[in-house]
């Protein structure tokens, strides 16, 4: 049986698509997966800002090895996460999901591969911050006087 649903073509752009720089972002999911030499959590970030990557869809890795737990507790903590499950070293899913903050993102190409990485993070009520844009003086394209 073939269904028609309107706009599933343009759902999700490619994270290639996906220009390096700054997002606000939902946590849609996130799911722990064990690997023997890096255990992750696989996070689904929906961009929520700017307007035109709208909804688009964010997949990354955030490790748990002890050497990366520091960008883990960054995430947590800049996203809202409960303070009191994060001093008792608790991480529930449940509680991350629908989380806001800030990334910086970038790509990189391995073995023929895209990765996206998740090189900064800040509180979502910074955003404002981020996309402020200062006002254009009245003096703006002015010739500046000569003394």
């Amino acid at each position: 049986m073939k269904r028609h649903i309107p706009g599933l073509s343009q759902a999700a752009l490619p994270t290639s698509e996906v220009p390096d720089g700054l997002y606000l972002v939902r946590v849609e999911r996130m799911q722990f997966r064990w690997d023997k030499q890096k255990p992750y959590y696989k996070v689904q970030f929906a961009v929520v800002e700017p307007e035109q990557f709208l909804n688009t869809s964010l997949p990354a890795r955030l490790y748990c090895t002890p050497k990366a737990l520091w960008k883990l507790s960054w995430f947590l903590r800049d996203f809202g996460y409960d303070t009191e499950l994060l001093g008792r070293d608790e991480l529930d899913e449940k509680h991350l999901v629908g989380l806001q903050g800030v990334v910086k993102v970038s790509h990189t190409t391995v073995n023929g591969r895209t990765y996206l990485n998740l090189d900064a993070f800040a509180p979502a009520g910074e955003w404002d911050e981020f996309t402020l844009v200062p006002p254009a003086s009245e003096s703006e394209g002015a010739e500046p006087e000569v003394a």
